[in-house]
C-alpha cells in the first residue's frame, strides 16, 4: 500500500477547503503537505491524487460546503429549491456528524422560523379569551389541527366553569362537535399536556363514555402512559377519581393508579405527594406507605408552602401519619425565613384537626402570626384561636392579643364568630386581663340573640359562659326548660351524649354556683351517667393508682371505683377518711347529693 497518497487526519479539513477554493476560483497554488500535492494545479485532478475511499468521503463534504457558500453569497431567490424536492441523503451518520462540526465554524446565518412565535401568540390569545364568542372568533379557527382544537376545548370548559354555562348546551353546539372531530382525526398530534387537559375537559363537560372521540383520546393516552411525567399522571388520576361517574368503566383510572404505584420512585416534589394524599380513598396501602416514605425523604427540602400542602392533605382525611408530621414540623421550625399568615393559619388548622402536639412549632406559629394579627379579618383570628383550643395549648401573649383584637373590632364580629371565640376560651379556661370590657361587649352582642341560635350551638354557648363564670339566669332558663332539653335525651349518639353532659354541667353550675337562680333544673332521674352508656378504658396511670389505693384501703367496702355523680363527672376512685385518716366504709356514707348521711365532722371524702 502506498502511504504517500493518504492524507493525514489533521489535513482532511484543509483538503476540503482547498477543494472549495478550487471550485469558487478564490485560491490557487498547491497544498503544503508535499511536492506531489503542490504540483496539482487549482481545480485539476484533485480526486485523482486520492484513493477511492478518501475521495468518496470528500465528495459529499465538498458538495455541502459549496452549497452553503453558494447560498450565503448569492442573491435571494437565485438558489431557490423547487417545491417538494429534498436534499439527497449522501452523508452517513458519521459524515453528518463531521459536517455539523464544520458547519458550526462557518459564518452562515440561517433563516429563523416564525412558526413557534406565531403558535405561542395564538395560545396567548386563546388563554386571554373571556367569552365563548371571543374564543371562537374566525381568526382562532384558521389552520385548526388536533392540538389547537384540544386547546380550544380546554379553554371552553374553563369558561363554562367560571361563567356557569350549561354543559349540555355546549355539547349540542356545532362548533364544539367540529373541534371534537378534529381531536378525533388528529389525536396523535396532540401534545401530552394538551391531551391530559383535553380528557379533564371532556369529563367535566359530561361527554358520554361511549363517544368515539372520548374513547379515542383515552386510547391515545394509554399509548403514552409510560412517556408521561409522574406529576401529569397524578393530576389526571386524582381528577378522574373525582369526576368519573360511578358505575362507568374505569379501566383508564385503574391503569393510571397502577402506573403511579409502579413508578413511585419518580416523585420529586411535595405538590405531587399532597395531590395524591388528598385522595386517600383511592390509594392502596402500599402506595400510601411509599408516599409517606417519599415525603420523609424530601422533607428537608420542603418550603413552607409545601409543608402546608402536606399538612392540609393529611388533615382533610384525618390521616394522622406521625412520622411525616414529626418530619415536616421539625423542618418547619428550622426554617428562619418569614412565613405568610395564610400558611400559618392553615398549619394551625391542620395540626389542630389531627390533634398533633409540637410545642416549638406552635410557638413559631404564634410568634410569626402575632405581628400580623391586627391586619387579619375576624374569621382568621377565630379560626386560629379555635385550632389552639382543640390542641389544649395556651399561648398567653397570642390569646391576650386576640382578646384585644375583639375589643377593638367587636362591631365586625358576627354572632357565630363570637360564640366560637368564647367556646375556645372556655376549653382553655382563659380569662382575658381586660375581662370587664371584653365581657361587656360580648353580652352586648348576645343580648336578645339566644332564641335565634341552633340548639346545639346554644348549649355550647351557655356551657362556655358557665366555665368563664359569666352565665346569668336568662342563660340557664334558655336551656333547662323541659321543651328544650327533651330534644337531647335518649337515642344516644356521640353528639347527643356530649350535649347532655354539657347540660348536666350547666345544671350543676345553676345549683351550686348561682344562689339567686330558682329554676328550672334538670329532673334528678335523668342525672345518671349510666344512662348515657359512656365507658372509658382506664389508662396505665389510673390502673397503678387504683392498685395503690386498694392496698391502702385494705377492704373492698372502704373503696369504690368509677363512681357516677349527678354533676356530669365520673370519679376514678372514692375513699372516705375519718379525722385520723383511717378509711371508713364508703357505702354507709354516701354523698349528700344522693340523700345518704354525710361525713362526720373532721372526716373528708
Amino acid at each position: 500500500m502506498r502511504t504517500e497518497n493518504r492524507l493525514p487526519p489533521h489535513l482532511s479539513h484543509r483538503a476540503t477547503r482547498r477543494c472549495l477554493q478550487s471550485r469558487s476560483g478564490r485560491a490557487g497554488g498547491g497544498w503544503r503537505s508535499g511536492p506531489r500535492f503542490a504540483a496539482a494545479a487549482p481545480g485539476e485532478g484533485l480526486l485523482q491524487l486520492l484513493p477511492g475511499r478518501m475521495a468518496a468521503r470528500l465528495v459529499p463534504r465538498c458538495y455541502w460546503l459549496c452549497r452553503t457558500f453558494g447560498l450565503s453569497g448569492l442573491p435571494a431567490g437565485h438558489w431557490a429549491q423547487p417545491p417538494g424536492s429534498a436534499w439527497p441523503p449522501l452523508a452517513s451518520r458519521r459524515t453528518a456528524y463531521n459536517l455539523s462540526q464544520v458547519a458550526d465554524k462557518l459564518p452562515v446565518k440561517e433563516p429563523e422560523s416564525k412558526a413557534p412565535e406565531m403558535s405561542a401568540r395564538w395560545e396567548e390569545l386563546v388563554l386571554a379569551s373571556s367569552s365563548v364568542e371571543e374564543l371562537l372568533s374566525p381568526d382562532r379557527l384558521q389552520d385548526l389541527g388536533g392540538h389547537r382544537a384540544s386547546l380550544l376545548i380546554t379553554r371552553w370548559s374553563h369558561l363554562a366553569s367560571r361563567l356557569k354555562l350549561d354543559p349540555q348546551e355546549i355539547l349540542k353546539d356545532q362548533r364544539f362537535q367540529e373541534l371534537l372531530h378534529h381531536t378525533y382525526k388528529e389525536a396523535p398530534r396532540i401534545r401530552d399536556l394538551a391531551l391530559v387537559n383535553l380528557l379533564k375537559s371532556l369529563y367535566f363537560l359530561g361527554v358520554p363514555p361511549q363517544t368515539k372521540e372520548l374513547r379515542s383520546a383515552e386510547l391515545e393516552l394509554r399509548w403514552r402512559l409510560r412517556g408521561l411525567s409522574y406529576r401529569r399522571l397524578a393530576s389526571l388520576a386524582t381528577y378522574l377519581a373525582g369526576f368519573r361517574p360511578e358505575g362507568q368503566p374505569r379501566e383508564l383510572l385503574a391503569e393510571l393508579w397502577a402506573q403511579l404505584e409502579m413508578r413511585w420512585a419518580e416523585i420529586e416534589d411535595a405538590p405531587t405527594i399532597a395531590l395524591l394524599l388528598a385522595r386517600q380513598d383511592c390509594l392502596s396501602p402500599q402506595l400510601r406507605e411509599r408516599l409517606e416514605d417519599k415525603g420523609l425523604e424530601l422533607a428537608a427540602h420542603f418550603s413552607a408552602a409545601d409543608i402546608r400542602r402536606i399538612a392540609v392533605a393529611l388533615a382533610q382525611h384525618n390521616h394522622r401519619s406521625l412520622p411525616l408530621l414529626r418530619a415536616i414540623s421539625y423542618h418547619f421550625v428550622q426554617k428562619h425565613f418569614g412565613v405568610p399568615p395564610d400558611v400559618l393559619l392553615d398549619l394551625a388548622f391542620a395540626f389542630g384537626k389531627l390533634n398533633f402536639h409540637q410545642t416549638q412549632m406552635f410557638q413559631k406559629i404564634c410568634a410569626d402570626l402575632l405581628p400580623h394579627l391586627s391586619g387579619l379579618p375576624p374569621t382568621d383570628v377565630v379560626r386560629c384561636v379555635k385550632s389552639f383550643s382543640y390542641l389544649k395549648w395556651l399561648n398567653l401573649p397570642f390569646f391576650e392579643a386576640s382578646a384585644e383584637y375583639f375589643i377593638k373590632n367587636s362591631k365586625k364580629f358576627t354572632l357565630s364568630q363570637l360564640i366560637n371565640l368564647l367556646v375556645s376560651y372556655a376549653r382553655l379556661n382563659f380569662q382575658p386581663s381586660n375581662k370587664e370590657e371584653f365581657y361587656s361587649k360580648s353580652h352586648h352582642i348576645l343580648d336578645g340573640q339566644l332564641s335565634s341560635l341552633n340548639p346545639s350551638l346554644l348549649v355550647d354557648l351557655v356551657w362556655s359562659l358557665c366555665v368563664l363564670q359569666q352565665a346569668e339566669a336568662v342563660h340557664f332558663q334558655s336551656v333547662l326548660l323541659p321543651k328544650f332539653y327533651s330534644g337531647f335525651f335518649g337515642n344516644w349518639t356521640p353528639a347527643r351524649q356530649n350535649a347532655w353532659l354539657k347540660l348536666m354541667h350547666i345544671n350543676t353550675t345553676a345549683q351550686l354556683e348561682s344562689p339567686g337562680y330558682a329554676g328550672p333544673f334538670l329532673p334528678s332521674d335523668k342525672l345518671s351517667l349510666q344512662d348515657l352508656g359512656v365507658t372509658r378504658t382506664p389508662t396505665s396511670l389510673q390502673t397503678d393508682v387504683n392498685a395503690v389505693l386498694t392496698k391502702l384501703a385494705g377492704e373492698e367496702a372502704k373503696l369504690r371505683f368509677n363512681v357516677d355523680t349527678p354533676y356530669g363527672w365520673k370519679l376514678n376512685a372514692e375513699m372516705v377518711l375519718d379525722s385520723e385518716n383511717n378509711p371508713l366504709p364508703v357505702a354507709e356514707l354516701e354523698a349528700s347529693s344522693v340523700g345518704q348521711p354525710s361525713v362526720e365532722a373532721g372526716g373528708r371524702r
